[in-house]
C-alpha cells in the first residue's frame, strides 16, 4: 500500500518518549494458553478464536476473574521509577470483547460480571497521574468475538471452523452501538487520555475509520490516534508486531513488542528475549526515529512474570544510565558501515555512541565531525577521542576505551560534536 503523507502526532511528548510499556490483561489471561487440554499454537489472547471457544462457554471465564495479586500503584511506580518507561497503554477491550473497566454500555465488563468488581482501567489511570507517568488505552474497534456484528478473524481458525461469515454482520450497528459508546466512555470517565490504541481495521471503510477518529478528538482533542484505525488515518504509524524499519523512517513511529512470543500471558511460553537483546532493539528503533512498546502480560491473578520482571529491571538500569542518549533523540542519517556490537543516536551537536559488546578501540570512519569532548553517559568520565584522516585516506573519529571498560557491554559514549549533527561522508572507491 502506497503511503502518501508522513504521519505526524504534533505532539512533542510522544516524539520524546521512546520507551513504552504495553500491557495485555484479560479473560485470556485466565486460560493462559490452554483450554480442555488442548494448547493453542498461536498468541494466547487469540485463544478463543484459533481454538473456536464459544461464546457462551468463553464468558463463564469472567466468573472466576479475581486477581488479588494486582497492584496498579506498584507496577506503574516500577515502570516510572525503575524502568524508565514514559507511557503505559493499557488493553480496555481486547478482541475478546471484554471490558476492564465499568462499562455501561455492556455487562460483559470486569466489574459487573466478576467477583473482583474492580475497575482496572480507573486503577491505573490514577496511578499515572499520581506519578505522572503518560496513560493510553487500547481498544479493539472492528473485532469482537462476543457480540454477534464484531468482526471475526479467520487467520488463525481450521477450515471447520470458519462459521462466521463478516459480510453478513451489520458492523456499523455493532459501530453506533458499542464501539462509539464505549469510547466515549473510557475517554469521558479516566482524565486525560494520552492515545487510543486501535487494532486490526479489518474491513472498516475509511468514513468508519473517521467516524472513530472524529469522536475521539470531540472529547480529547491532544488524544493521539495509533496507525491501526485503519486506511492510513491515524497520527502516527503502528508497525507489524515486533518489526522494525530497516532504515530510519520519517514521521511519528512506534514498534510494539513482546518480550517472548505472545502478548496474553502463556503459561508455556518460555522463549525470553535477554536484557541485552532488548536495550539493542531500544537503542535501534530510536535511532531509526520510533519508539518501542516493550508488552507485558500478567496472570490471570494479576501478577506480573517474574522473568518479564527480571528482564524490565536490567533494561531500566541501561534506560536510567543512559536517559541522554535515549529520550528526545532524533532520527539518525544512515551510517555508511554496520558496526558490530554499536548503534548511534544523536541530538543537536551530539551524538551517542552505544557501545553493546567488549571493545578496546572504535573507529567511526567515514564521519567528518569535529568532536570537542567524549565522556561516558552514565559517570561522566572523559574518553579519549580524535577526530583524524584514516590510513585509507577517509575521515575518522576514533576513540580509545579506558582499560577498566574494555570487558564491559552496555554503556553510552556522548560525543559533543563542533557540528550541528553527525556527518557521514558516502563510501568512496
Amino acid at each position: 500500500m502506497k503511503i502518501d503523507r508522513i504521519p505526524d502526532t504534533k505532539q512533542q511528548w510522544f516524539k520524546e518518549a521512546k520507551y513504552g510499556l504495553f500491557i495485555h490483561w484479560g479473560l485470556y489471561s485466565l486460560l493462559a494458553g490452554e483450554y480442555k487440554g488442548k494448547k493453542t499454537d498461536h498468541i494466547s489472547e487469540w485463544i478463543m478464536n484459533s481454538l473456536g471457544i464459544p461464546v457462551e462457554e468463553y464468558e463463564k471465564l469472567a466468573d472466576q476473574f479475581n486477581p488479588d495479586h494486582f497492584n496498579a500503584d506498584e507496577l506503574v511506580r516500577r515502570a516510572k521509577e525503575d524502568w524508565g518507561m514514559k507511557y503505559i497503554v493499557f488493553t480496555s477491550k481486547h478482541h475478546e470483547g471484554f471490558a476492564m473497566y465499568h462499562s455501561q454500555i455492556s455487562t460483559y465488563n470486569v466489574v459487573d460480571a466478576t467477583p473482583c468488581h474492580r475497575d482496572i482501567v480507573k486503577e491505573l489511570a490514577d496511578a499515572c497521574r499520581k506519578y505522572g507517568i503518560k496513560f493510553g488505552l487500547y481498544y479493539s474497534q472492528a473485532q469482537d468475538w462476543h457480540d454477534p456484528n464484531g468482526y471475526v478473524s479467520h487467520a488463525m481458525k481450521t477450515e471447520d471452523q470458519l462459521q462466521d461469515d463478516n459480510t453478513k454482520k451489520d458492523f456499523q450497528a455493532y459501530l453506533d452501538n458499542k464501539v462509539k459508546p464505549q469510547l466515549r466512555e473510557i475517554l469521558t470517565q479516566y482524565g486525560e487520555i494520552c492515545l487510543i490504541w486501535f487494532d486490526t481495521p479489518m474491513g472498516m471503510t475509511k468514513d468508519q475509520s473517521q467516524e472513530c477518529i472524529d469522536l475521539v478528538k470531540s472529547i480529547q482533542p491532544n488524544c493521539i490516534i495509533s496507525g491501526r484505525i485503519g486506511n492510513q488515518l491515524g497520527d502516527y504509524m503502528t508497525t507489524g508486531d515486533n518489526f522494525i524499519p530497516r532504515l530510519p523512517y520519517e514521521g511519528d513511529w512506534e514498534v510494539p513488542a513482546t518480550m517472548n512470543d505472545t502478548w496474553g500471558y502463556n503459561k508455556d511460553d518460555h522463549n525470553w528475549k535477554d536484557a541485552d537483546s532488548i536495550i539493542r532493539l531500544l537503542v535501534k528503533i530510536n535511532s531509526r526515529g520510533g519508539n518501542y512498546l516493550l508488552n507485558i502480560g500478567p496472570k490471570e491473578n494479576g501478577e506480573i512474570p517474574k522473568e518479564s520482571m527480571e528482564i524490565l529491571d536490567k533494561v531500566g538500569k541501561y534506560v536510567t544510565e543512559n536517559s541522554e542518549g535515549i529520550f528526545a533523540t532524533e532520527k539518525m542519517d544512515v551510517y555508511p558501515y554496520e558496526l558490530d556490537g554499536v548503534e548511534f543516536t544523536c541530538k543537536k551537536k551530539r551524538l551517542y555512541v552505544h557501545v553493546f559488546k567488549p571493545m578496546k578501540r572504535l573507529e567511526i570512519l567515514n564521519c567528518a565531525n569535529h568532536v570537542s569532548r567524549a565522556y561516558l553517559l552514565r559517570d561522566g568520565r572523559d574518553v579519549s577521542c580524535v577526530s583524524e584522516i584514516s590510513c585509507e585516506g577517509d575521515p575518522c573519529v576514533s576513540i580509545e576505551f579506558p582499560r577498566d571498560m574494555r570487558n564491559q557491554r552496555n554503556y553510552c559514549v556522548c560525543l559533543e560534536l563542533e557540528e550541528e549533527k553527525p556527518v557521514f561522508e558516502p563510501l568512496r572507491g
